[in-house]
């Protein structure tokens, strides 16, 4: 597609292909947004199993449907971590690594 400027714009679909390519200039950034997802998930179950409740309701209602709760927290965030360029995931692994440490206090303060 050729832009008013005279310049190629690559169609969409492309623009998919490149994600792939970038996908190392943020490389560590991404890989902990998707750590981090699959850590609270990780989490998460422990935390069921062990009988104590979920505080989200939404995830409460995913904990029904296991598959679902996998789409949701693990495959979800590789897509996102695919599309979004490295720098605007830095506020979610933050909050991310958050409720991580928050979590595992809670299992520790619990259970030892």
């Amino acid at each position: 597609m050729i832009t008013g400027e005279g310049y190629y714009k690559k169609p969409f679909a492309n623009g998919w292909l490149d994600s792939a390519v970038t996908f190392r200039k943020c490389a560590p950034y991404k890989i902990s947004f998707v750590l981090l997802n699959l850590t609270d998930l990780v989490l998460t179950v422990i935390a069921a199993h062990l009988g104590l409740q979920e505080m989200n309701h939404f995830v409460r209602v995913l904990l029904q449907v296991p598959a679902l709760l996998v789409v949701i927290k693990a495959v979800i965030p590789v897509l996102i971590a695919w599309v979004m360029p490295g720098r605007l995931l830095l506020p979610s692994v933050a909050l991310l690594a958050g409720v991580t440490i928050w979590n595992l206090k809670e299992l520790t303060v619990l259970y030892l």
